[in-house]
C-alpha cells in the first residue's frame, strides 16, 4: 500500500469511532425495526422516482401536486428554477447512483440505459456551473464508477464507459466559464454558446470553491489534467481572498476577486467550500487541502461559533461582528463535516440544535431567526442536510438515538409531504402548506442518506478505500493507481503544521497509521458523554420549542441577548459599490447573495 493511499481520514473510517454511553431516553432499535425502516425508505424512493418517470420524464423535475413535469422556462428572473434545470432529465441523472446504493440493480441498469440513449448536452441551455457540476457531472461520474468496478456489487456487464464520455462532454462545455482573470468561473454558462455577454461577474464562495471533487475525479479517470487544474485554481483563489480572521465571505467578483458581500458563516453561499476542502484531502490525499481546511476550521471556531457551541453565526469576515440573527437549513450539514474532522462533541451539539428545530415544525425551515425564535423563511424544499449529519453521527457513535431521529424524520416526511404523485416541498412549515415541487436532491440525497442510516451492511460501510459523498450525495471513489505518488502530495518543504489548541480537536488525532502492511486503521476510542438533560432543555428554550410543564434553565433569553447585543454590532459590512451597467440582476446577486446564489445549493450543501 502506497503511503499516499493510506490517507484515510475518510468518513467510512469513522465507523470505528465509538462514543460510550447512550442518550438517557434511548432504547436500542431492533434489527427488524431497522430493516423495516430501510425498506420503507426504499418504498418512498420508488414512489417518488416512478412518479417522476410516469408523469415528468424526460423533463427535469416532477410537479408532485399537478402530476406533470417541469423544465427551464423563458423567464430570466426565475433563477430558482432556471439555475438548476437544463433540459437534460435532471431527476433521472441525479438519481443514478441511488439505485445502486439501494441495491436495485435492474433499475440501475435501466436508468443508465435511459441516460446513455436520451441525455445530451448539445443544446442552447444556460446553467449554473455549480449546480450542473454537483447534480449532473457528479452523478455521471458516480454511476460510471459503480457500473465499472466489481467490488461495489453493481457492475453492469454491457456498460462500456458511455457515462464517462458524457461527463467529459459536459465538463468541456463548462470549461469556458473558467476563462476569467482570477481563474474563478463565471457563475453561469450556456452549454452551446459559452459565457454570454450580459453575465454577472458575481459568484459565491461555494460556487467557485465546490468543484474540485467532480473535476478532480474526471481528471483522474480521463488523464486530462485540465479539469482538476481549473477547479483547484478556483478553490485556491477563493482562499487567497480570506480575511485576517481566516474567514471567506459570501460573494465576490470573478474578474478581480474583490468581495461584494463580506458575510461569513457555514450556510448558503459558503457551506460546501469548507466541505470540499476536507473531502478533497480524503479523496486525493493532497495536504494542501487539509492545511487550508485546518486554518479555515480554526477561523470558524474562533469567529463564527458562539461560546456555547450551539449557534454558528453569520458574521462580517473582517471584524467578526454579527451580521444577521438567522441561521439557515443548509448549515445543518456542518455536524456531518465535523464528524469527518473528528470534532464529535461540537457535532453532537449543533446537530441537536437543528433537530430541535425539526421537531418543532416537523421539518426544517429554510431560515430560522434565533432572536425571534421563528422562521425567517418558512419553506422546506425537502433538503437532506440534517439527515446527512444524522447518518454521519450514527456511523461515528453507533448511538441508537440517531436511528430514532431518522425514524422520526421518516414519519414526518410521510405525513407532511407525501402526495399521490410523489413528495411535495413545504411552502410554509408553520401552516403546513405544500409547494408543487420535488427537487432532484430529494431522491439523490434525502432518501439516500435515510436509507444508508438504516442499512447497516451496505457496501458503502463495509468496503475499505478512500471514498466520499459529494455535496449532492454522489458516491465517489478512486482506485489507488489513480492517486498521485506521495512525493506529489506532501507539503513542498516537508514541514509540519503548527500545533493546535488542545481544546480544538482536529484531523491530526485521526491520521492513519502509516503501516504498509495494514489493510485498515483504527481510530482512538474517545469518551464523549451524551448531552446532559439540562443542555437539551436549554436548546429547546433557545429554539422556543419547550413543552408545557417542562422545567429547565431560564437563561436562554439572556444568552440570545448577549449574542445579538454585542458591543461590536452592527458590523461594518464591506459591500462593494454596484456598477450600474450590470443592472438590477447584479445588484440582487451581490446584495442578496445568500439567497440568490446560495438558496438552491446543497455542504455542504450546498
Amino acid at each position: 500500500m502506497r503511503a499516499a493511499c493510506g490517507v484515510w481520514v475518510a468518513w467510512f473510517s469513522v465507523l470505528l469511532f465509538v462514543l460510550l454511553g447512550d442518550h438517557a431516553s434511548v432504547k436500542g432499535m431492533t434489527v427488524e425495526r431497522r430493516l423495516e425502516l430501510r425498506n420503507k425508505v426504499k418504498e418512498m424512493f420508488d414512489h417518488g422516482y416512478q412518479n417522476y418517470l410516469r408523469h415528468a420524464y424526460p423533463l427535469d423535475e416532477l410537479n408532485p401536486l399537478a402530476c406533470n413535469g417541469r423544465t427551464k422556462d423563458d423567464n430570466p428572473g426565475n433563477w430558482n428554477v432556471n439555475d438548476v434545470l437544463g433540459n437534460f432529465s435532471l431527476t433521472l441523472v441525479d438519481s443514478l447512483d441511488a439505485h445502486a446504493i439501494m441495491r436495485d440493480q435492474p433499475e440501475f441498469e435501466k436508468a443508465v440505459r435511459l441516460v446513455i440513449d436520451h441525455v445530451h448536452f448539445e443544446q442552447d441551455s444556460r446553467v449554473q456551473v455549480f449546480e450542473v457540476t454537483i447534480r449532473v457531472l457528479g452523478a455521471l461520474l458516480s454511476a460510471h464508477i459503480l457500473a465499472t468496478e466489481e467490488k461495489w456489487g453493481s457492475r453492469i456487464a454491457w456498460y462500456n464507459g458511455e457515462l464517462l464520455l458524457l461527463a467529459q462532454e459536459l465538463a468541456d462545455r463548462l470549461m469556458p466559464a473558467f476563462n476569467t482573470p482570477t481563474g474563478m468561473p463565471w457563475p453561469r454558462v450556456n452549454l452551446k454558446y459559452g459565457v454570454l455577454s450580459h453575465e454577472t461577474e458575481v459568484t459565491c464562495s461555494a460556487g467557485a470553491g465546490t468543484l474540485i471533487l467532480e473535476f478532480g475525479v474526471l481528471t483522474r479517470l480521463t488523464g486530462n489534467a485540465t479539469y482538476e487544474d481549473a477547479a483547484k485554481k478556483a478553490l485556491l483563489r477563493v482562499w487567497a481572498q480570506r480575511s485576517p480572521l481566516d474567514l471567506v465571505g459570501n460573494s465576490l467578483s470573478v474578474k478581480d476577486a474583490k468581495w461584494y458581500n463580506t458575510v461569513a458563516g457555514i450556510g448558503a453561499g459558503i457551506d460546501s467550500f469548507y466541505e470540499y476542502l476536507l473531502k478533497a484531502y480524503i479523496l486525493f490525499g493532497e495536504y494542501v487541502y487539509l492545511d487550508i481546511f485546518d486554518a479555515a476550521y480554526r477561523g470558524l471556531m474562533n469567529a463564527v461559533k458562539d461560546e456555547r457551541g450551539l449557534i454558528y453565526r453569520n458574521v462580517d469576515m473582517f471584524s467578526g461582528a454579527l451580521a444577521a440573527t438567522w441561521v439557515d437549513s443548509l448549515a445543518a450539514f456542518f455536524p456531518g463535516l465535523q464528524v469527518l474532522a473528528g470534532d464529535i462533541e461540537n457535532a453532537i451539539k449543533l446537530h441537536q440544535v437543528y433537530y430541535t428545530i425539526w421537531r418543532r415544525y416537523r421539518s426544517l425551515p429554510e431560515r430560522f431567526d434565533f432572536q425571534t425564535r421563528a422562521p425567517a423563511i418558512a419553506i422546506y424544499p425537502l433538503r437532506p442536510e440534517l439527515i446527512e449529519s444524522t447518518y454521519m453521527l450514527y456511523q461515528a457513535t453507533k448511538d441508537p438515538y440517531y436511528l430514532e431521529v431518522g425514524e422520526q424524520i421518516v414519519m414526518d416526511l410521510e405525513e407532511s409531504t407525501r402526495v399521490q404523485c410523489g413528495f411535495a416541498a413545504l411552502a410554509d412549515v408553520v401552516k403546513g402548506e405544500l409547494d408543487d415541487r420535488m427537487e432532484s436532491f430529494f431522491l439523490s440525497e434525502t432518501l439516500k442518506y435515510l436509507y444508508l442510516l438504516f442499512d447497516e451492511d451496505n457496501f458503502v460501510h463495509v468496503n475499505d478505500g478512500n471514498h466520499v459523498f459529494t455535496t449532492e450525495g454522489h458516491f465517489l471513489s478512486l482506485s489507488y493507481d489513480l492517486l498521485k505518488h506521495e512525493s506529489d502530495t506532501r507539503r513542498p518543504d516537508n514541514s509540519t503544521r503548527p500545533p493546535r489548541p488542545s481544546s480544538q480537536p482536529m484531523c491530526d488525532r485521526y491520521m492513519p497509521i502509516h503501516n504498509s502492511n495494514a489493510t485498515s486503521y483504527y481510530l482512538p476510542v474517545e469518551h464523549s458523554p451524551p448531552l446532559p438533560q439540562d443542555e437539551i432543555i436549554f436548546i429547546k428554550h433557545l429554539i422556543g420549542g419547550t413543552q408545557v410543564g417542562e422545567d429547565g434553565p431560564t437563561d436562554a433569553d439572556e444568552y440570545i441577548k448577549k449574542l445579538v447585543n454585542s458591543p461590536d454590532n452592527p458590523p461594518p459590512l464591506q459591500m462593494r459599490p454596484f456598477e450600474f451597467k450590470y443592472g438590477l440582476r447584479a445588484v440582487l446577486d451581490a446584495f442578496l447573495g445568500v439567497v440568490l446564489l446560495g438558496a438552491v445549493m446543497y455542504s455542504g450543501h450546498r
